[in-house]
C-alpha cells in the first residue's frame, strides 16, 4: 500500500470520424459502466471530414451522449489554448468515478488559407500556402530550421521529466528491496514467461468425452492456477463459450479484483480492448464470442496481428454443426478470412490432447492466436498427440499409402473412420490431422514431405470453405468441403446432408482413385 508503482491514467485522442464510428459507441459505453475514473478522452472537434463539414452527416450531441453513458464531460472553446486544457485534464483527474470527455474545439488547417476546409484535410498545403500560413503565425525562419527557444524548451522539459523517472526508479528499488517476493511476481506478471504452465501435464488429461470448448474451459481453468495474470471474458456468451475462470470473480465498477470481465455485446471494442491490455503489459487477455461473429471483430484481429500482441481470441460454435441456429450462426468462409491475415496463428483442434496443444502454441507465441472450437462432443481420437504443436501431423500412419486424408476439428475423427472402412477395401490411407496450417508451413521440408508424402493423392475434409486446403490437395485431390451457406436442422442431419460422413470419404476416394 505504500508503493505506487502503478497509478497512471490513459489518454486517448479522437476526431469527428471517430466519435462517428461503432466501436466508439461500444468503447465509451462499456468505458462508463465500469467507470472508469482513470481514463481521459480529448476529442478534436473541428467539424471537417474528408467530404466537408460534418453537419451533413453527424449533428448529435456527443457531449449528452457520454453523460448518458456515465461520462464526465469537459469543453475548451479554443484548441489552441494549452492552459485551459491543463485545467480540464486536472479536473478530469478530480472526477474518480467516471471517465472524462475534454471536447477541444478546433480549426482544421489553422492558420493557413484553407483554414475550416475540407482541403486541407488529407492533403498537403503547397509551397504558396505554407509561405502564408507561417506568416500568418509569425513563424518568420527558413524551411527545416529549429528555432533556439525550441531546444531550449525541450532541456527543460527532459530535465524535469528526468527527475521523474529518478523518482520512480528510487522507489521501485526501495519497493525491490522491501517486498522481494511481491517484486519478484511482478516482473514475472510483466515478462509474459508462461514456461511453468507449459510444462503444467495436467492440462492434458480429461475425463470424458466433451465439446472442443469443453476441453477447452477444462485447460483454461487449470492454467489458472499457473496464470494468475490471466484477464478476459465473452461478448455475452461465457457460458456457451465455456471461457469463465470459476475461481475469480468479474471486474466492475465494484470489484477491481476479478480476472473476468462481462464485455457485453460489443465485439468489435471487446477486440479493440483486449489489444490495449496486451500493449500496456502486466496481463494475459483473451476475449471470446461465437466463430461466426468474428466478422465484428476483424480489425482488431488484423491490428493484433500488425501489432504482434500476444492475446488469445476463444472462437466456438465452429461450423454448420451449431445445427437448428441455421446459416446466419454458421461460419463457412471464416476459417479462410482468418488464416489470410499475416502473423496469425488458427488453431482448430480435434479434441482434448490437441485443445490442450493449442493453449501451449497460445502461451509459446509471441503474437496472436485464435482457437477455433465445437459446440458439439468430439471424442478423444487414438493417434492425437503434442505433435499437434507442429501444425500439422500423422495422426494414422501407413507404409507406402494409397491415399492421404487430411482433416482437423470434428471432421478428423470422420477421416480416421474413413480409413479403417478403406482398409476392409484394400485401400491403405494415411491420417494427417491439420490443426493450425501456419504452423505446418513453419516446419522445414523435410518435415512436411514426411507427413505429406509426394506422388500420393490427397483429400481435405473440413467444413468450411474449401479455399484453405488447394495447396495441400493440388490439381490431383479433393476436397470435402462447403461451397454453400448451412440450413437450419441438427447438427448430424447437417452432417449428413453435406456429406461430413465417413461413408462419404469413402465413396470420394474411391472416384478420385479410380480417375
Amino acid at each position: 500500500p505504500n508503493y505506487k508503482l502503478i497509478d497512471h491514467y490513459t489518454y486517448a485522442l479522437c476526431g469527428d470520424g471517430c466519435m462517428m464510428e461503432g466501436i466508439e459507441y461500444e468503447a465509451a459505453s462499456l468505458a462508463g459502466t465500469l467507470k472508469l475514473g482513470k481514463l481521459i478522452v480529448l476529442y478534436d472537434k473541428n467539424n471537417i471530414t474528408i467530404e466537408g463539414d460534418i453537419n451533413s452527416s453527424f449533428t448529435e450531441d456527443v457531449g449528452k451522449r457520454h453523460e448518458a453513458q456515465g461520462w464526465q464531460v469537459l469543453y475548451v472553446d479554443d484548441a489552441n489554448d494549452c492552459d485551459a486544457i491543463d485545467n480540464a485534464i486536472t479536473l478530469a483527474k478530480l472526477e474518480t468515478n467516471k471517465p472524462s470527455l475534454i471536447i477541444c474545439k478546433s480549426k482544421i488547417g489553422y492558420g493557413s488559407p484553407l483554414e475550416n476546409s475540407a482541403d486541407s484535410h488529407g492533403a498537403p498545403l503547397g509551397e504558396a500556402n505554407t509561405i502564408l500560413t507561417k506568416k500568418a503565425l509569425g513563424y518568420d525562419y527558413p524551411p527545416f530550421t529549429v528555432p533556439n527557444e525550441v531546444y531550449n524548451y525541450f532541456e527543460e522539459i527532459k530535465a524535469k521529466y528526468a527527475s521523474y523517472e529518478n523518482e520512480f526508479n528510487s522507489l521501485m528499488s526501495d519497493y525491490a528491496k522491501n517486498c522481494p517476493e511481491l517484486y519478484s511476481e511482478l516482473l514475472k506478471w510483466n515478462s509474459g514467461d508462461f514456461s511453468d504452465a507449459i510444462n503444467f501435464e495436467d492440462i492434458f488429461n480429461f475425463e470424458k468425452a466433451d465439446a472442443t470448448r469443453g476441453y477447452s474451459s477444462t485447460v483454461l481453468n487449470k492454467l489458472t492456477a499457473k496464470i494468475p495474470n490471466l484477464f478476459g471474458g465473452s461478448a455475452d456468451l461465457g457460458p456457451s463459450n465455456k471461457t469463465i475462470m470459476k475461481n475469480s470473480t468479474f471486474y466492475s465498477a465494484d470489484d477491481r479484483l476479478g480476472n473476468n470481465i462481462h464485455f457485453g455485446i460489443r465485439e468489435h471494442a471487446m477486440g479493440a480492448i483486449i489489444n490495449g491490455i496486451a500493449t500496456h503489459g502486466g496481463l494475459l487477455p483473451y476475449a471470446s464470442t461465437f466463430f461466426v461473429f468474428s466478422d465484428y471483430m476483424k480489425n482488431a484481429i488484423r491490428l493484433s496481428a500488425l501489432m504482434n500482441l500476444k492475446v488469445i481470441y476463444i472462437f466456438t460454435h465452429d461450423s454448420i454443426g451449431v445445427g437448428e441456429d441455421g446459416p446466419t450462426h454458421q461460419p463457412i468462409e471464416q476459417l479462410i478470412g482468418l488464416r489470410s491475415i499475416p502473423n496469425l496463428k488458427v488453431y482448430r483442434p480435434a479434441d482434448g490432447i490437441e485443445t490442450a496443444s493449442a493453449w501451449v502454441s497460445a502461451l509459446q507465441n509471441d503474437g496472436p492466436t485464435v482457437l477455433v472450437l465445437s459446440r458439439q462432443n468430439l471424442p478423444i481420437i487414438e493417434g492425437t498427440s503434442k505433435d499437434a504443436l507442429l501444425g500439422g501431423y500423422t495422426v494414422k500412419d501407413a507404409t507406402n499409402p494409397d491415399v492421404v486424408l487430411m482433416s482437423n476439428g470434428s471432421e478428423l475423427n470422420l477421416a480416421v473412420k474413413a480409413s479403417e472402412m478403406l482398409l476392409d477395401k484394400g485401400i491403405t490411407a494415411k491420417v494427417i490431422s491439420m490443426p493450425c496450417m501456419e504452423l505446418f508451413e513453419a516446419q522445414n521440408d523435410d518435415y512436411k514431405q514426411k507427413v505429406l508424402p509426394k506422388n500420393v493423392k490427397r483429400i481435405a475434409i473440413e467444413c468450411a470453405s474449401t479455399y484453405s486446403w488447394y495447396k495441400y490437395v493440388g490439381l490431383d485431390g479433393d476436397i470435402i468441403g462447403m461451397n454453400t451457406f448451412g440450413k437450419s436442422a441438427p447438427a448430424n442431419k447437417l452432417f449428413d446432408y453435406f456429406g461430413f460422413t465417413a461413408q462419404n470419404i469413402v465413396d470420394r476416394t474411391l472416384k478420385l482413385l479410380n480417375k
